[in-house]
């Protein structure tokens, strides 16, 4: 059994790489029973917050309802608040994104997410395949919402185990028919080879940058209004792109960035070459008399 000991040096080592708030402030966390969420639970407890694990229950696998009860008994042994939630997703086509929007709709607005460095490369790869652009190199933000970004997937793993934690094994998360886990258990490990080294502290370096000059160009395009249609057609292209890319990311309910296709057709609608667009997830981007409206399909 670890010891209290070893806990408390591993806790030290990685509690000042996180970005949590203030000791005493309350945070909901999404707690899956995966090592990067329970460890995200240790750390926030053990930075003097008052913590809430939120868990989702997908109703995808066999044996759901023993995760929500592992988690559970870990934010009790912990001193930590638990709340136990339940989607019905199904399967069926883009499981992935419908899964995760249902989780999203039932999580509370600014809940605290357990991603590593680790899912920060991933993430701008799976950007870059997406065509999103800076914004979406640039990918998650280190801050409150993601306070262990800075963390490795290893790291994770070794404060569950010596806080004595079981983590839970989502099989999913070997199914490379998804896109990120085929990055993850493919992609990754060749072009890792290829380079010689450790590409996931590179690509993390590389979105810090991105998004130094995201915010920068944030920063001038707010004085467009996207919703102006000849506001935006008249703007520099880049600026123009930055005010619509944020103006639809900041709609989306997971605040993912569009992707460069999506951007082009709606700046042709701004110039008057066509009268609305399809912008994906059942969402639609139409003029009238001269403004652009965000409009729901379904």
């Amino acid at each position: 059994m670890p010891g209290a000991r070893d806990l408390s040096a591993v806790i030290g080592q990685l509690l000042p790489r996180c970005r949590f708030p203030p000791a005493g402030t309350r945070v909901d966390l999404a707690v899956s029973g995966g090592a990067d969420s329970l460890a995200l639970l240790v750390l926030a407890v053990s930075a003097g917050l008052t913590a809430v694990a939120h868990h989702v229950d997908h109703g995808l696998r066999p044996g759901s309802a023993l995760e929500a009860a592992q988690v559970a008994t870990a934010a009790e042994n912990l001193g930590a608040g638990f709340v136990s939630l339940r989607v019905n997703v199904g399967e069926g086509p883009n499981l992935e994104a419908r899964a995760r929007a249902a989780r999203y709709a039932v999580l509370p607005a600014g809940v605290a997410t357990g991603h590593t460095a680790d899912d920060q490369a991933e993430t701008v790869l799976v950007n870059l395949l997406r065509g999103a652009g800076p914004d979406g190199a640039a990918g998650m933000r280190a801050g409150p919402r993601h306070p262990i970004l800075e963390l490795r997937r290893s790291e994770t793993r070794q404060l569950c185990g010596s806080a004595g934690l079981r983590p839970v094994e989502d099989r999913s998360n070997d199914d490379v028919s998804f896109l990120r886990n085929r990055l993850r258990h493919e992609a990754m490990p060749l072009l890792c080879a290829a380079a010689g080294r450790d590409l996931v502290p590179v690509l993390v370096r590389q979105s810090a940058l991105f998004a130094s000059e995201s915010a920068f160009l944030d920063e001038l395009a707010a004085a467009i209004d996207p919703e102006d249609a000849r506001a935006v057609a008249a703007a520099p292209p880049v600026l123009a792109r930055r005010a619509i890319r944020r103006w639809l990311r900041e709609a989306d309910p997971d605040g993912h960035p569009p992707g460069a296709a999506v951007v082009d057709r709606v700046l042709a609608v701004a110039a008057m070459e066509r009268r609305g667009c399809e912008i994906g997830g059942g969402r639609s981007v139409r003029r009238t008399a001269g403004r652009l409206r965000l409009e729901d399909t379904h």
